[in-house]
């Protein structure tokens, strides 16, 4: 498996990033002269305790976080300071995403579960405006991820054979 050592800037959105590729659902909300209003601090803060009690209970996803994380109430925090800074660009959080997710036995897999989790968490604590924009940043930041760890996503079955030469 290749792993590469990507900064955490290949991961959170930056302003520059963020004025060329915005997320799906803010091109969609300035097309419709609609604000998008990311979610509070507060509502960040719901979202993340919520979803990581899931993900700690969760038969997939519970044996790789459990033992990789040892203050789940720090962890919280420094997981809402990463969430504020991608949605809020706060600035506030100040590690590795990459790195710290190399170091642990994480699967393509891992990263589906978790994002059926993540959209049904931000579906049942945030309105549908700040659900949609939470779900599409974690959309990219897990294909992000998933292509820096070297875990190949599901390839698309395109119906043609391969079929091998002969010599």
């Amino acid at each position: 498996m290749r792993r590469t050592n990507l900064p955490a800037a290949s991961i959170l959105p930056t302003r520059a990033h963020s004025r060329t590729s915005a997320p799906r659902v803010e091109r969609v909300a300035a097309r419709m002269h609609v604000p998008l209003t990311p979610p509070s601090e507060a509502e960040l803060a719901t979202l993340v305790d919520r979803f990581y009690e899931q993900v700690r209970r969760d038969p997939e996803l519970g044996p790789v976080f459990n033992p990789a994380v040892h203050d789940w109430a720090e962890h919280k925090q420094l997981l809402t300071s990463f969430w504020c800074s991608v949605a809020r660009r706060a600035g506030s959080y100040r590690g590795n995403p990459m790195a710290a997710h190399q170091r642990h036995p994480v699967r393509a897999e891992h990263f589906d579960r978790w994002l059926a989790l993540w959209r049904a968490t931000c579906t049942e604590v945030l309105g549908e405006p700040g659900a949609a924009l939470m779900i599409d940043y974690a959309e990219r930041i897990g294909q992000s991820l998933k292509l820096g760890l070297g875990l190949r996503p599901r390839g698309r079955d395109l119906g043609v054979p391969i079929v091998a030469q002969r010599p």
